[in-house]
């Protein structure tokens, strides 16, 4: 564990941003498998326009938190210092280019020539990959302290 915090310069307050606007990106996406199943299993174009719109979403939204995030890699030093917040970098911009993908298929054509094999595959693969980001995000903060804020470092300084 870090002995000190790692402050964020995107912050309101002292509130890292990234944080705050990560959460409904991923839940759109993630909601983007259960839609391509639903759409696959019923045939309602329901899902199929629900599924651009999540994917929509979670893409618009993934491309905004991820520019905050990239703005607290190069300008804060210790963040940048750090070979977890690299790889937690390209993976999510790996992912973002697979979300981008995904919404530009559907938007072409938003049912079953896209949706299945590609819409799905691609949806699974985002899944898979904000699992693997979400983790190297943890890793970031909970051993790497990064946007703690001091007063939560002490507590845990006090609680260990």
């Amino acid at each position: 564990m870090a002995k000190e915090s790692i402050p964020s310069k995107m912050s309101i307050l002292g509130h890292p941003i990234h944080p705050m606007v990560i959460h409904f990106p991923v839940a759109a996406l993630l909601m983007l498998i259960p839609a391509d199943l639903a759409y696959l299993y019923t045939g309602d174009v329901f899902w199929a326009r629900a599924g651009i719109w999540l994917v929509g979403v979670g893409t618009v939204g993934g491309w905004v938190s991820g520019a905050i995030g990239f703005m607290d890699l190069v300008l804060v030093v210790q963040i940048r210092n750090l070979i977890t917040a690299w790889c937690h970098a390209i993976l999510a911009v790996m992912l973002l280019s697979i979300a981008t993908l995904n919404w530009l298929l559907r938007v072409v054509n938003p049912f079953d020539e896209v949706i299945m094999p590609w819409g799905l595959y691609l949806s699974l693969l985002s899944g898979l990959m904000i699992g693997l980001a979400s983790l190297l995000g943890g890793l970031l903060v909970y051993d790497q302290a990064v946007a703690v804020s001091p007063d939560k470092m002490a507590e845990r300084r006090h609680d260990g």
